[in-house]
């Protein structure tokens, strides 16, 4: 049986990387919150709007990616919270512990998912427009996709899917370290 001291371990690495992993994704998450609707309403705004046509998965996936980030915040937030209730008396079993980080894992693993496929449909049509360019010459024509140089609302779309993607990384690792500190024997 584990003694008193082995809890208060337990509970103290629970809450620090908890609390590391939640203010990690809630800087990240911010960030990419920002640049989505910087992208949406500078996407509006622009003459030119219907010529990246291409982009609007990758943006819907980023988006569901974000909204998994949420997710995966509260299930932080539950970590730190149930590393608080280890070094009380009515301490949560090791399964509910484990229960708890494997929900954020897969939430975690969602989200990286949505956002690996959401950068290839962003880059795809990025690269397709970058191909298409004719080196040196300006904006020939109006309305056509042809010639139109990449802006950056288009790659403030791919660095805000590289910013969900990079905040579901850091919850991965950061659980999969909590799984393991928790099944550590003594």
């Amino acid at each position: 049986m584990a003694d008193r001291l082995d809890f208060q371990l337990l509970s103290a690495g629970l809450r620090r990387m908890g609390w590391i992993r939640f203010w990690i994704q809630v800087v990240l998450g911010a960030v990419v919150l920002g640049v989505l609707l910087f992208t949406a309403i500078g996407g509006s705004l622009t003459r030119n709007a219907d010529r990246a046509v291409g982009l609007g998965p990758g943006i819907s996936l980023t988006t569901l990616a974000f909204l998994v980030l949420l997710y995966s915040l509260w299930q932080g937030w539950l970590i730190v919270r149930n590393g608080r209730a280890l070094s009380s008396e009515a301490r949560p079993s090791r399964g509910e512990t484990s229960r708890l980080i494997k929900r954020g894992l897969f939430a975690d693993l969602l989200g990286l998912v949505l956002a690996s496929v959401g950068y290839q449909a962003l880059v795809g049509p990025l690269f397709i427009q970058a191909a298409n360019q004719t080196q040196g010459l300006a904006v020939i024509g109006r309305g056509s996709a042809e010639n139109l140089p990449i802006t950056s609302l288009e790659i403030l779309s791919v660095l805000s899917n590289t910013q969900v993607l990079f905040a579901h990384l850091i919850g991965l690792l950061f659980s999969l370290w909590l799984l393991q500190r928790i099944y550590r024997t003594p």
